[in-house]
């Protein structure tokens, strides 16, 4: 996730917005109203959509007298906003965003935007090594459990923790706390067997 969120108004021109992505070399920015609720997406082809003429002759003749250039971000916005929660796996947010063909994502806390994910984002977490991920789930494992109590191993993103689980609940918390390591491509709980 991309922390800070660099976010326009409804009403700012579209040449603001139009800077602002260049500047900050970003594809798209969440949308707000005046008290800096998500209110939708502007991205590089919205505003880029009415700008440029399908017809490549179009130059040559004059503009139709009923013709409406837009102006503001309200009228090229996206206002059906797909988001992602601060706590969601990060496979769910990739799936949704190949899904819908979307390249960003703004992240949401309780309702309020913290963030923006994007495809370059969730390409860095799938480039982890096997061994980053092991010692980062090896060092969450130690830290709940006070101490080694569970050996983590990781083999093409796939983990699997061996050890003793006093209860489904362990289980379910330790699966979620893996899951949650970006570039953790699934989890395999393993007791031993006697």
């Amino acid at each position: 996730m991309t922390q800070p969120v660099f976010t326009v108004r409804s009403t700012d021109p579209i040449e603001g917005a139009a800077a602002l992505l260049a500047d900050r070399r970003i594809t798209a920015a969440p949308v707000v109203d005046g008290d800096g609720r998500l209110i939708g997406m502007v991205s590089e082809g919205d505003l880029l959509r009415d700008r440029i003429p399908e017809d490549p002759t179009a130059h040559l003749r004059p503009a139709p007298a009923d013709h409406h250039r837009p102006r503001v971000v309200a009228e090229v916005m996206t206002r059906e906003v797909l988001s992602a929660w601060l706590d969601e796996d990060v496979s769910d947010v990739a799936r949704t965003m190949l899904t819908h063909d979307v390249r960003s994502m703004p992240v949401l806390d309780g309702g309020r935007l913290v963030g923006i994910i994007s495809r370059r984002d969730l390409l860095r977490t799938v480039v982890r090594s096997d061994e980053v991920l092991r010692d980062e789930i090896q060092q969450r494992l130690d830290g709940y459990a006070g101490g080694r109590r569970w050996t983590a191993t990781v083999t093409d993103g796939t983990v699997t923790v061996e050890g003793e689980f006093d209860d489904d609940t362990e289980q379910r918390i330790v699966t979620v706390m893996v899951r949650t390591v970006p570039g953790v491509g699934g989890v395999t709980l393993r007791q031993p067997v006697g």
